[in-house]
Formats: structure tokens, C-alpha cells, sequence
């Protein structure tokens, strides 16, 4: 198991699925030693099991880095938890299968959100800074999709959202499933860090969202405090939900406390109901007094680029832009210890 608590804050890579021989090269290449896989393509319709997870460390291990986190297991995995559907105790056990897999494998963190409606962008080529393009979202196109819209922005081809859930629902659904499965995290030692609702608006397609503002939040650390329980701290997403404002307040916050696992760094240009991704310093927030902030809490987590802009001549995975990224932030970092 990795001793993570003995590591300095600095910068890793993610966003992707599978692990293959140049992409762990490019990421030695920008410098990092640390990665994470989102929900990575593995065997299994309804768990994962050690023997698909070891692979991915192992993978790890020989190109001399380290697999820090998974974010995210496919939604069927726990799709019927976050709705309180029939079928949800089977998910419970498999569920449990899956944490108890992961943390046999040596991997510390399990990334998790708890949005039945998933994320939600209605552009993926709005230009920025020199022509780039990036994601935004415009909560008047959103507006138009309700529940049951299977494929439209982001409720997932085969979805059983049904109807429409309030936000009391959805909370009910969150505080029955941490009950169960965060004792199953403590008992083997596997951090769970709590993703942001994005973007964080009451509700999409017709779905109530919890994790849309620091009250929640405190709320969820609060009501399940556990030196297991945290955040994954996306940085864009708490600078969407007060259009940049309070975003240094919850890293003191929450960081002072212990609470942050590990950090997603971007940044958008305006507010929740229409914004923009964009490049680090373009945005609501002065990256210089985030990264700061990290620092003076005595943050020691990892810090990936997030979504970034689509540069040109960059591919599926953005390279260039997550190059770029990788190198602002370790600026940052450096810049913050001196």
C-alpha cells in the first residue's frame, strides 16, 4: 500500500479509461509520478474483481508510477442505489465486492459522485483563448430535457431515471448507501472522496441534485465523518456555483480539516447558469491564491488537470492541453513553496 500521507502536494495525470505503454510514458514525460483512471474499461457487468485491479497496478508499478485513485465505477454499478430502485441491495453487495477489491489491490482512493442524471454539457466546441475549444453549458438549452430523455446531454442510454426525484430524495438515497458502504471503506483502509454535483444547479432532467453548494457538502462530511470519508475537490466546480466566489473559503474549510483527498484544478468563465471551461488563469479564480490556499491548509494530495481546451492539433485525450495544464499547476506549486 502506498504511503500517501508521507508525499508532498503535487501534480498528477487522469481522465482516461485504459492504460497503455505511451500514455504512461507522456505522463513520466510531463513530470508526474502519480495518475488516476476514470472508470477504467475492465471486466464485469456488476463489480470488479482483484485480479482485473492488480493488472492495472502492476501496469503501474513497471512504468515507476504510482496508481493513486479510480474515479468512478460505471453507473450501472450503483445506478438503483442513487434512485432507492428495487435492485439496490444487489448493487450494495457488489458495490461492497468492488471497494474491498480495489483496496486489496493497493489502489488508496475511490473517486465517487452521486448524480443519477450524470454530467452535463450542452457544447463541446465553444472557442477560447487563440481558437481552443472547450466544454460549456448554457442552463436554458438544459432546460428542455426532463426525465426519461435517454441520451440527450448526459442521462445515459439506458438509464432508469423514470420520473422525476427531488433533492430531499436523492439525500435520502446518498445517506442509505454511505451508511453501508463507507463502514465496508473503513474496514479496509480505502479512502471514498466525494465529487461535486456539474454543474451544481438544484436539478437536470428532472432529478434533484445534492452536491451543489458548501452547506451540502458540510453537511455530508458532517453526517459521515470518517478519516475515510473526503472530497475530491473540483476546482471548477465550486468556482460554477458562485461564479468564482467562496472557492478559496471551502479549501480553508474543508482542507483544514483534513477532508481533501485529492484536487481537480480547472477553471470556468462565468456563473453556474452559463459558463465556459477555459484555461487556468482565464477564469473566475486566481489560480495563484488556490494553489495557496492548498498550501497554508497543509494539502499533500495530488492534483490533476481536469477538463482542459482542445489545442490544436490535439487529440481524443487533449495532450497538449493537459501538457500545458500539468506545467501551469507545477509552477504553481513550486512557486507556492518558496
Amino acid at each position: 500500500m502506498i504511503d500517501i500521507d508521507s508525499l508532498p502536494m503535487r501534480v498528477g495525470l487522469g481522465q482516461f479509461q485504459k492504460i497503455t505503454a505511451s500514455r504512461l510514458q507522456f505522463i513520466k514525460q510531463c513530470g508526474c509520478d502519480d495518475f488516476q483512471l476514470n472508470t477504467p474499461t475492465l471486466p464485469g457487468e456488476e463489480r470488479w474483481e482483484y485480479e482485473d485491479l492488480a493488472r492495472l497496478v502492476a501496469q503501474a508499478d513497471k512504468a515507476d508510477l504510482r496508481l493513486m485513485a479510480i474515479e468512478n465505477v460505471p453507473t450501472g454499478f450503483y445506478d438503483r442505489i442513487m434512485l432507492g430502485q428495487q435492485g439496490r441491495d444487489r448493487q450494495l453487495d457488489n458495490m461492497a465486492e468492488t471497494v474491498r477489491n480495489i483496496a486489496r489491490a493497493g489502489i488508496p482512493h475511490l473517486g465517487y459522485a452521486f448524480m443519477p442524471a450524470g454530467v452535463w454539457r450542452t457544447a463541446e466546441d465553444t472557442p477560447v483563448r487563440g481558437g481552443a475549444q472547450a466544454k460549456s453549458f448554457r442552463m436554458e438549452t438544459a432546460k428542455s430535457v426532463r426525465a426519461g430523455d435517454g441520451g440527450s446531454y448526459s442521462i445515459w442510454a439506458g438509464s432508469p431515471v423514470d420520473r422525476e426525484y427531488s433533492e430531499a430524495e436523492i439525500w435520502e438515497n446518498y445517506c442509505w448507501y454511505l451508511e453501508r458502504i463507507l463502514p465496508v471503506c473503513e474496514e479496509v483502509g480505502l479512502r471514498l472522496a466525494l465529487h461535486p454535483d456539474d454543474p451544481p444547479v438544484p436539478a437536470l432532467g428532472g432529478v434533484g441534485r445534492v452536491f451543489r453548494n458548501f452547506e451540502n457538502f458540510r453537511r455530508a462530511m458532517e453526517t459521515f465523518d470518517s478519516p475515510m470519508h473526503g472530497l475530491n475537490f473540483c476546482h471548477g466546480c465550486w468556482s460554477e456555483m458562485r461564479a468564482g466566489e467562496g472557492v478559496t473559503d471551502a479549501i480553508r474549510y474543508f482542507g483544514e480539516r483534513g477532508k481533501i483527498f485529492y484536487v481537480h484544478f480547472r477553471d470556468v468563465q462565468g456563473p453556474v447558469e452559463d459558463f465556459t471551461e477555459c484555461y487556468l488563469g482565464d477564469g473566475n479564480c486566481d489560480p495563484v491564491e488556490s494553489i495557496g490556499a492548498l498550501k497554508q491548509v497543509g494539502f499533500n494530495g495530488f492534483i490533476i488537470p481536469d477538463h482542459v481546451p482542445r489545442m490544436v492539433g490535439d487529440g481524443d485525450w487533449c495532450h497538449r492541453g493537459r501538457a500545458w495544464t500539468a506545467g501551469y499547476i507545477q509552477a504553481l506549486i513550486a512557486a507556492a513553496s518558496l
